[in-house]
């Protein structure tokens, strides 16, 4: 075999065995890329909830598809093959994971709901009844600006029928923030009408839990 036979041999080879190789990479690249489409269907149909109620995990996920993308991008197709199923499983906790906080979130506030509707609207009656009172006794009402109670009480109201509209539409969240405001807005003017209010229950019980 001459040198010319030889080297034309070799070049024979090289070329097969890129070839080989070529065909191999093109295999495995659809299988990879399906995988990545898969994965991010997956995420983007959890995302808007998961976003909300489990950012972490969420970001957490996303890291790891990224880093499978750049796998896919150095053409290393066996790493995103070997890697997608692990990302695939977290990809669809997702889902569940949200859908499990979300349901602990709306408890919480189910449960602030119900005890601040059960205590404001008596207190805010009693409010009522002390500005009366004041407003038949000059006395009693000496240094305390009657005007500016009846308009805070009045606001108070407004407040509180707010707060039971979002909670008639289903917004929790928006109907639990607006009562709190009004529970703020209670404690403050019974301060300025010098009325002692009832402990509320969460209140009354933070020390029992607390021993």
């Amino acid at each position: 075999m001459n040198n010319r036979t030889g080297l034309r041999l070799r070049q024979f080879t090289l070329l097969a065995v890129a070839s080989v190789v070529l065909a191999a990479c093109a295999s495995k690249m659809g299988p990879a890329q399906k995988m990545i489409a898969r994965i991010d269907s997956v995420v983007a149909a959890a995302s808007t909830q998961a976003a909300k109620y489990v950012p972490n995990q969420l970001k957490d996920v996303q890291d790891k598809v990224a880093a499978l993308k750049t796998s896919f991008a150095n053409k290393d197709y066996v790493a995103v093959i070997t890697g997608a199923p692990a990302v695939l499983a977290s990809a669809h906790g997702l889902a569940a994971a949200a859908a499990a906080k979300k349901a602990e979130v709306m408890q919480a506030l189910n449960d602030k709901w119900t005890t601040l509707s059960g205590g404001l609207p008596g207190n805010v009656t009693d409010i009522q009844h002390r500005i009366e009172l004041l407003a038949r006794n000059p006395r009693m009402a000496h240094g305390i600006d009657l005007a500016a109670a009846k308009k805070s009480l009045s606001d108070i109201n407004t407040t509180w029928s707010q707060a039971q509209g979002a909670f008639a539409a289903g917004n929790l969240q928006e109907a639990v923030t607006t009562a709190k405001d009004v529970e703020s807005k209670v404690e403050s003017l019974a301060t300025a009408i010098k009325l002692k209010l009832p402990q509320s229950p969460a209140a009354a019980a933070a020390p029992a839990s607390a021993n």
